[in-house]
Order: structure tokens, then C-alpha cells, then sequence
């Protein structure tokens, strides 16, 4: 229960950790935000961490001059694409063995539901996929066991990285710092969790409805 508490408080209270993290370890904030935008999706196990509302905060953070807007598109930018790759590997080595059985984390149903995805909207899953959570973790990981064409897959994860993170991060940067949502961040932030998240959670649901 304290874990759940402590996850919940995470993302509600984003901007207060986040300037925990840039005053105890300074220019090393870059590198903490790399590895936890590649983690979030190269790593596959590791959906739960924050995307959509990490990006707005950092983006927030850089507006008020804390962090530097472009260099932080670019390492936030490159991790992104970096994770998908990697994701991509780990799905074309290890994808059949994995899918033999549920995990805590990664379920058949969530890939599943992903190559749903693959087969209504093809290739460009990988840039619609970058914006919805749990989608974006698995899409690369179900691109990779289906032996996707790697440069297509390559050219799609470029273009939908950059969008998300151009969308987000800059929604931070020129928003973020409007006194209605610096003064109400911590409900902004969770808004934003889950307008991401409504998405998948809909489609869940549908999908259980109609099997019942």
C-alpha cells in the first residue's frame, strides 16, 4: 500500500520531485531524465513510468530557466528514439519465448491489444502508439516479433518521437507557466496522466463489453 501511495504521489506531485532532483544533482538531471524516457520504453517492463506528464514538468522547468529547452529536446528526443530501437531488439530476439507465458507486467492481452492497433492503422502505429501509455511500451516490443521492416520502423519511431516529444515538452515550456496552471500543477499534472491513459482504458473496456 505505501509503494502505491508513494507511485500515486509521484506523478501528482511531479514538479516537486522534479525540483528535488534538479537541486541535488544539477547538470546530472539531464541524465536521470534520459535514462527514464529510454527506461520507459526500452526496457518493456517499465510502462509505468512517467512520460506525457515528466515532459510538460521538464518543459516547465526549462521555461523558467532552470533547464535548457533545447537541449533538453535533443537527450529527451534521442532517448525516445534510442528506447523504441531497443525495444524493437528485445521483441525480435526474445519475442516468441516471452509470449509463451503472462508476466506481471507484460500479458499477452496488453500485446494483444497492441497488434490491434498494427491492424488497424499499419506502420503508423509506431507514431499514433508514442502518444497512448502501455501502447507505446509494447507497439515496438509487437513490431519486433512480427520482423517489422527495421528502416520503416526506424523512419515511423523517428517522426512519432519527435512529435511527442515536441508536443509535450513545449506544452510545458510555453503553458506550463500560466499563473492558473502553475498555481493548480499538481491537478494539471494528473489531468494530463489521465487524458493519456482514457484512451487505452476505453478501449479495454469496449473490448470487454463486447466479449460479454
Amino acid at each position: 500500500m505505501d509503494f502505491i501511495l508513494a507511485f500515486v504521489d509521484l506523478f501528482v506531485h511531479l514538479d516537486q520531485h522534479l525540483g528535488d532532483i534538479l537541486q541535488t544533482y544539477g547538470l546530472w538531471t539531464y541524465l536521470i531524465l534520459f535514462a527514464i524516457i529510454f527506461a520507459e520504453t526500452g526496457l518493456v517492463v517499465t510502462p509505468f513510468l512517467p512520460g506525457d506528464s515528466l515532459l510538460f514538468a521538464v518543459g516547465m522547468f526549462a521555461a523558467r530557466g532552470d533547464l535548457h529547452i533545447g537541449l533538453l529536446f535533443i537527450i529527451i528526443g534521442t532517448a525516445a528514439v534510442l528506447g523504441n530501437i531497443s525495444n524493437y531488439a528485445i521483441g525480435s530476439v526474445l519475442g516468441p519465448a516471452v509470449l509463451e507465458k503472462d508476466t506481471w507486467i507484460l500479458k499477452r492481452a496488453y500485446l494483444d491489444k497492441t497488434h490491434e492497433y498494427f491492424e488497424k492503422y499499419g506502420i503508423v502505429t509506431i507514431v499514433i502508439a508514442r502518444f497512448l501509455p502501455l501502447v507505446r511500451t509494447f507497439a515496438p516490443f509487437v513490431a519486433g516479433v512480427g520482423r517489422m521492416n527495421y528502416w520503416k520502423f526506424t523512419l515511423y519511431n523517428f517522426i512519432g518521437c519527435v512529435a511527442w516529444v515536441t508536443v509535450f515538452l513545449f506544452g510545458g515550456y510555453f503553458f506550463g507557466n500560466i499563473p492558473f496552471i502553475r498555481d493548480n500543477l499538481s491537478f494539471v499534472i494528473l489531468g494530463i496522466v489521465l487524458l493519456s491513459v482514457a484512451p487505452t482504458v476505453a478501449a479495454v473496456a469496449r473490448k470487454a463489453l463486447k466479449s460479454k
